[in-house]
């Protein structure tokens, strides 16, 4: 009977969705057990200048739920935003409506994902031409790397926020139905999660320490800076991540006296981790060319 059941899970889950995709999301996954609380926890600063945060939420798996960590990740085209994925209770069991990028915010549930996704929109920042403009009020940026940066309180304030960590929409949940820019964006073409997204979500899938199982609803890692970067927890501390693979840094835990211990150098793993910036991997290559001359 589990077998059976976890084959009618991994066919519920997989799903196909086109390249463009008009109104309403694909439902991804209908199950009847509630999905835990958001978890409180910090947001690590964004990397690169043109990142774009996609908040975390709770997946479902075969061993019940995993935490999917709020990363910094680099939009399809410019232009373009992040409607988060959301659960939503309807005919008795929670459906997962799949998140998607278009040129506007689309409805996401009323979810509080925190960041700039209070429940109605995003107020972290905004596109200005092919430049995206980061609200400093809202969101964390290291400001030695992203320039482009703004300061708004007020949308905190003039911005309906559920002060909750309901992970649901419907009976039990946030009930919030969407308005009309909403529903306007809804309609809008749509692009899915880009294929770093999917692997950062199978990622998560295949760490046990991310199931609420294991961790009672805090999760080991909480976000990440970027997709195969570094793990951070509720405080926004560095962590190891257990199931690390090539291109992630473990980071090495402190020691006593609370100074980081340096990891061994590694060159094959760090000319694995700077090949997807061809300037930095020119310069290294260069140098290792010239090393090896001598």
């Amino acid at each position: 009977m589990k077998n059976i059941f976890r084959i009618i899970v991994i066919a519920l889950a997989t799903v196909t969705i086109s390249t463009t995709t008009q109104a309403q999301v694909s439902v991804g996954l209908s199950i009847n057990i509630a999905p835990p609380a958001i978890p409180v926890y910090a947001q690590p600063p964004c990397p690169v200048d043109g990142y774009l945060w996609t908040p975390g939420y709770w997946a479902y798996g075969v061993d019940g739920y995993y935490w999917v960590p709020g990363v910094w990740v680099a939009p399809p085209r410019m232009g373009y935003l992040w409607t988060p994925g959301y659960w939503a209770f309807i005919g008795g069991f929670y459906r997962w409506h799949i998140g998607y990028w278009g040129l506007h915010i689309g409805y996401y549930g009323g979810i509080n994902y925190g960041f700039g996704y209070g429940g109605v929109g995003f107020v972290g920042g905004m596109w200005q031409g092919n430049v995206f403009r980061y609200n400093t009020a809202v969101v964390n940026v290291n400001t030695t790397v992203v320039r482009n940066t703004y300061i708004n309180k007020t949308v905190i304030n003039n911005t309906t926020i559920n002060n909750n960590h309901y992970s649901f929409n419907g009976q039990g949940g946030v009930t919030a139905s969407p308005n009309r820019e909403e529903e306007a964006a809804m309609k809008e073409q749509h692009l899915p999660a880009t294929a770093t997204q999917s692997n950062h979500e199978n990622t998560a899938r295949n760490n046990k320490t991310q199931y609420f199982s294991a961790n009672n609803g805090k999760p080991h890692s909480m976000a990440m800076d970027k997709i195969g970067g570094s793990h951070f927890n509720e405080r926004g501390e560095q962590v190891m991540h257990n199931n690390a693979k090539m291109g992630e840094r473990e980071i090495a835990p402190r020691s006593e006296g609370g100074r980081q211990k340096m990891a061994p150098y590694q060159p094959q793993q760090r000319k694995q981790e700077i090949r997807n910036s061809s300037k930095e991997y020119k310069e290294y290559n260069g140098t290792q060319k010239r090393r090896d001359r001598r």
